[in-house]
């Protein structure tokens, strides 16, 4: 008759000693690895990191096209008011509405020059400085809404007189402000408003600090 002392050992690891002592119990492989844990709807998800060095930019589209059509329309108000080399007083002393022709680039400038395809270099020229607006605007991040803002006014107004150059090989100025016997050079809507944009492209770059790069 088999006796207690030859049974088999137990096959169940609940019932194995471990090195503290008999009736120990040794952890399965549930016990060790946790379950993984699957997101619900309760559980909140992390929006993902930007990518270091990403770059948001982008112009004011919508304000650059109202500034094209403000200067157009004005253009085409004067045409049909105030004949060619007229004048017309808006602030008695100070402003007159005229009707002159500028062969040149802003202000005046290039006017005087005399060649036969002096409309081929302005309109290079405009051309020249809306690829240079394409190239900075693409270097500048959407937070530094000063310079995208002077950028848009920029682009805008080399807009506007190149449709005058590719429609009528030149541009038309109507503003003249004066005082007493000194004359400002006469300008538009889109003159003006690359002046105003490049004052505010200059301000951004000295006058606000650099912003941080963002961290990976």
């Amino acid at each position: 008759m088999a006796t207690d002392d030859n049974r088999l050992p137990s096959a169940d690891p609940q019932e194995s000693a471990g090195p503290a002592g008999k009736g120990q119990t040794t952890p399965t492989t549930s016990d060790q690895v946790p379950a993984a844990i699957t997101p619900g709807a309760d559980t909140p998800i992390a929006a993902p990191r930007r990518i270091a060095g990403a770059r948001d930019t982008g112009l004011y589209w919508r304000f650059a096209i109202g500034l094209i059509a403000i200067d157009q329309i004005t253009k085409a108000i004067v045409r049909s008011v105030v004949p060619l080399f007229e004048t017309r007083p808006l602030v008695s002393g100070l402003v007159d509405l005229v009707h002159v022709r500028n062969e040149g680039v802003a202000f005046g400038l290039l006017n005087n020059l005399d060649m036969r395809y002096k409309w081929a270099l302005t309109t290079a020229l405009a051309m020249a400085a809306l690829l240079g607006i394409a190239y900075y605007a693409n270097h500048v991040r959407r937070e530094e809404w000063l310079a995208r803002l002077g950028l848009s006014m920029i682009l805008g107004g080399a807009i506007g007189n190149l449709i005058d150059r590719a429609l009528h090989g030149y541009v038309l100025d109507f503003v003249d402000v004066y005082w007493r016997t000194w004359h400002f050079w006469a300008f538009n809507v889109a003159d003006a408003s690359i002046s105003v944009g490049a004052i505010l492209v200059f301000a951004d770059l000295l006058l606000v600090k650099p912003h941080a790069s963002n961290s990976v």
